[in-house]
Parts: structure tokens; C-alpha cells; sequence
């Protein structure tokens, strides 16, 4: 298991900071560098900055939205991200929700899974450089009635396979994630309750003849170094309840279904209703304290060894860390701090 940094979305006046972590993690030696998007800053351009700015540190989208681009844009940013980073891009790809896809971009939320299945199998094409041709349910190419051509992509990427990773949370996303990606970006990832997500991305491996060790399990987890835990998972609170109340609707937020799975579902109901209801400061009150630990880093260097350690046994590959601010500067202690953490606990 190897050690990354999540940077979260840019322009929310992190952005000084956000380069210091990333350059920072460089240094430390990272294995990779994510950023995200939604409906503010785009990812790509930001992580072409960030790689400009660091030497060996991978540099990913978590993630790249599918509804925001068509299958060869994506294929022609991931291969442009990877010839400018010296063959150092990791592509993360995410359905978003149907707030964002519909109101956003204008895009149907719809069957999300088979246009997840042929935007992935388009962009490999792409990537390979074949003459797209493609007949799916939900992208067609060229277009059958017009004067369309069947094109491929005219600059060779860095590498011939430029590793894909889905963000996936309900039960068949991950096991199309196992089939077809080379990674699975998840939230929310507590190693005690990560059995049964484990074994259906196992079950979508199998169907491509692959095994979990071949998959990339790269969550995002949020980390808060200090001397007392319980005060550190406060600084958590923020994020756990705008994802667990306000990330969807009262029906269709993923995030909160997910708390439901891990057993939750009383607590979960309770902050998003708090949320829905503008009352912020009791959804993040409402958050259970559990939840917090269980799925992040927090408190002194050596309660954060033995979690760190805990995700190694249970299968991650890119333990990705998310530092969120208790006031002592720009988060590059924290950073130092967790790799002190990575070496005591031994993690090969």
C-alpha cells in the first residue's frame, strides 16, 4: 500500500495550499496526487498545472465527470494529461448524480451502469489508437446518417495503458468497476465494513479473469492529525454531512444509501433531514461519532499507524489522504505526519 493526496475540488480558497500539499507529497514520495470536480473548476486543467510543478508524484482525476464530456474528449484529455506528465496520469471517471448530470451538464441520468460500460470502452479504444467505431445504446460512431468518419486519436499517449478507475458505490457499480477498471476510487471506506464491497468488485474481476490484486483500491480518506481524536473528528464533520445530507436528493443520495449499508441507517436518516432542512450545524452534530473514526485518519501519529495498517490488511492499494483544517497551517504537517505513520507501521 502506498500513500496519496486528494486536493478535492479547486478555487474554494485552497488553491496556494493545495499546490504546497501537492508539492509537498512529491516530496515525500506519494504515489499520486487527485483532484476532483463538479461544477466549479474542471480537474484536468488543474492537474496539468500540478504536474508541471512536480517530477514523479502520479497525477489523477477523482474525478473526471462522464457526463461532462463525450467518451474521445475524455480519451483526448487523458492522453494529453499523460504526455505532459512524462506518462504519470491516472484516469478517474464518475457518473456523478442525476442534480448534477441533468442540471448541470444537461444529461439524461440514465442507465448510468451500460453508458459507465461504453464510455470506458471507447476511451480504451481511443487510447489505442483505433479508428473509432462503435455501435452502443448510448453512443453511436460515427453517427449512421451523417458524413461522419471513423477517426483515432492523433498523438500517442505516454504509455500504452493508461491505468482507468471508476468511482463507484452501489452493488452493481462495483462490480462493473472489478470488470472493467484497472481501479476503484471509493468514499466513505471503513476496513471493518468493506467486506461485502470488497467481494462484488472480487466478483466483477472474475469476470474479465482478473483477481482484487488487480485492482487499485484507492479510497479517500479524510486526515486529521492531533493529540485528541474525538476533537479531531469534529473538523469532519463539515464533509460528512454535506455528503451524507446534501450530495442528492432526499431519494437518490449514494452517500447516505451507503451510510444505510454500513449500519447506520438511523443516524444517516437524521443528518439528512437536518440537512434538507438548512439546519447544518445539527446535521453535523448528527453525524455518529463511528462513522467518523471508521473512515478516516485521526489523532496522534500512532492511532493513525494502526489504522493505517488495518487499511493495508484489508486490500487498499493508494491509501489517499484528504487533511482537513484544525487551524495549524497548511496542511503540510499533516502530510509529514502521516508518512511518519506509514513508516511505523511498516506497510510494504
Amino acid at each position: 500500500m502506498r500513500l496519496g493526496l486528494n486536493l478535492g475540488y479547486w478555487g474554494m480558497g485552497n488553491d496556494v495550499r493545495g499546490l504546497a500539499l501537492a508539492i509537498e507529497a512529491d516530496r515525500l514520495g506519494f504515489a499520486a496526487v487527485w483532484v476532483a470536480e463538479a461544477y466549479g473548476s474542471d480537474a484536468a486543467t488543474v492537474l496539468a498545472w500540478i504536474a508541471a510543478h512536480t517530477e514523479r508524484v502520479d497525477v489523477g482525476s477523482a474525478v473526471l465527470q462522464i457526463p461532462a464530456r463525450t467518451p474521445a474528449m475524455t480519451a483526448m484529455t487523458a492522453a494529453t494529461l499523460d504526455t505532459l506528465s512524462g506518462g504519470r496520469f491516472r484516469l478517474g471517471l464518475g457518473v456523478s448524480g442525476p442534480q448534477v448530470s441533468e442540471g448541470w451538464h444537461g444529461v439524461r441520468f440514465d442507465k448510468p451502469l451500460a453508458r459507465t460500460r461504453e464510455h470506458v470502452d471507447i476511451v480504451r479504444a481511443a487510447l489505442r489508437r483505433e479508428r473509432l467505431r462503435y455501435d452502443g445504446e448510448h453512443f453511436q460512431l460515427p453517427l449512421p446518417d451523417g458524413p461522419g468518419k471513423a477517426l483515432h486519436l492523433t498523438i500517442h499517449p505516454q504509455r500504452d495503458n493508461v491505468p482507468i478507475y471508476l468511482a463507484a458505490i452501489g452493488p452493481r457499480n462495483l462490480e462493473l468497476t472489478g470488470e472493467i477498471a484497472d481501479g476503484w476510487l471509493p468514499v466513505f471506506f471503513a476496513p471493518e465494513h468493506a467486506g461485502d464491497q470488497l467481494q462484488r468488485v472480487a466478483a466483477g474481476a472474475a469476470k474479465a479473469g482478473k483477481t482484487l490484486a488487480d485492482i487499485d483500491v484507492a479510497p479517500t480518506v479524510p486526515l486529521v492529525v492531533g493529540d485528541d481524536w474525538r476533537a479531531c473528528a469534529d473538523a469532519v464533520r463539515g464533509y460528512a454531512a454535506l455528503y451524507l445530507g446534501g450530495m442528492g436528493s432526499k431519494d437518490r443520495n449514494f452517500y447516505n444509501q451507503l451510510a444505510c449499508r454500513m449500519g447506520f441507517e438511523r443516524q444517516a436518516s437524521e443528518v439528512q433531514q437536518h440537512y434538507l432542512d438548512r439546519d447544518y450545524a445539527g446535521a453535523m452534530e448528527a453525524v455518529p461519532l463511528d462513522l467518523i473514526d471508521a473512515t478516516s485518519l485521526l489523532g496522534p501519529v500512532e492511532r493513525i499507524a494502526d489504522r493505517l495498517a488495518a487499511y493495508a490488511e484489508c486490500g487498499v492499494g493508494t491509501l489517499t489522504v484528504s487533511p482537513l483544517g484544525t487551524g495549524d497551517g497548511d496542511g503540510t504537517a499533516a502530510l509529514r505526519a502521516v508518512t511518519e505513520a506509514y513508516e511505523r507501521a511498516g506497510i510494504t
